[in-house]
C-alpha cells in the first residue's frame, strides 16, 4: 500500500472514531490529545499511526470501521504498516 492511500484510511478512520463517542473518548483518554490536537494535527503521519494503531486493538471497532467504509478488514492494518514507525512486514 502506498503511503497516500494509507493516510487516506487514517484519516477515514479518525472521522469513523469521531462519530462514535466511546470509542472516540477513550481515544482521548489513550492518546492524551485533544479534540484540538486532532483536529490541528490530522495530516501528521504520527497522529495517524495512533489512530490506526488505536483501531486495531479491537477487532470488532476494526470491522465496524471497515464495514461503515466498504473496506476489506485488513485495510487499517495494511494502512498503519504503510505509514512512518511501523516495522516492516512482508504480506504475501
Amino acid at each position: 500500500m502506498e503511503p497516500d492511500q494509507a493516510q487516506v484510511i487514517a484519516l477515514q478512520a479518525l472521522g469513523w472514531m469521531a462519530g462514535q463517542d466511546e470509542i472516540c473518548t477513550t481515544f482521548l483518554g489513550a492518546s492524551g490529545a485533544s479534540v484540538d490536537d486532532l483536529r490541528d494535527r490530522a495530516a501528521e503521519p504520527a497522529i495517524q499511526a495512533a489512530v490506526l494503531d488505536f483501531l486495531t486493538m479491537d477487532d470488532n471497532w476494526v470491522m465496524a470501521f471497515c464495514d461503515a467504509q466498504g473496506l476489506a478488514y485488513d485495510m487499517p492494518l495494511r494502512a498503519r504498516y504503510a505509514l512512518p514507525g511501523a516495522e516492516q512486514v512482508h504480506w504475501t
